[in-house]
């Protein structure tokens, strides 16, 4: 089984993680971690054209987010090879829009599964923001699991 785990370091992200360690998956399953980072230029790409010098600025980001989905992905990683050992894994920190780089991902691994942690919004944020998993649960050629986390009441 090939399975796609997108995470962002949330705790929605950590329902997804832990929802996956527990479930019983054949010998040889690879689980390909991904977290995907947006560039800032990506939301104001007028500023790139008229401010030069925020080059500084935005390749601090860069590595900062870099560092961090590294880190995010590596203690996912532990985790599930604690729960799993004979899991195949792999790790990507990639840049650019969530659902567009996790449906590419899911596509070049021949995904069987994706799975997400829900972010819990509600339909306006959802109609302003758009949701990442709702996203891929339509237009994925493949099953998505969208981990809910449970109440802590």
């Amino acid at each position: 089984m090939k399975i796609v785990l997108a995470i962002d370091g949330s705790d929605f992200s950590k329902a997804a993680i832990q929802a996956l360690a527990k479930m019983p998956l054949p010998n040889d399953s690879e689980v390909s971690i991904i977290n995907v980072y947006e560039h800032p230029a990506m939301s104001t790409p007028e500023l790139i054209t008229t401010a030069g010098s925020l080059d500084g600025y935005y390749q601090e980001f860069i590595n900062n987010a870099q560092k961090m989905g590294e880190k995010i992905v590596s203690e996912a990683a532990d985790e599930l090879k604690n729960k799993n050992e004979t899991l195949l894994i792999t790790t990507n920190v990639v840049s650019g829009l969530p659902k567009r780089e996790i449906l590419e991902k899911a596509e070049a691994f021949n995904a069987d599964l994706i799975v997400v942690g829900s972010q819990g919004q509600g339909a306006f944020s959802r109609f302003l923001l758009g949701s990442v998993s709702q996203y891929l649960a339509t237009h994925a050629k493949c099953s998505v699991l969208i981990v809910k986390e449970k109440d802590q009441n």
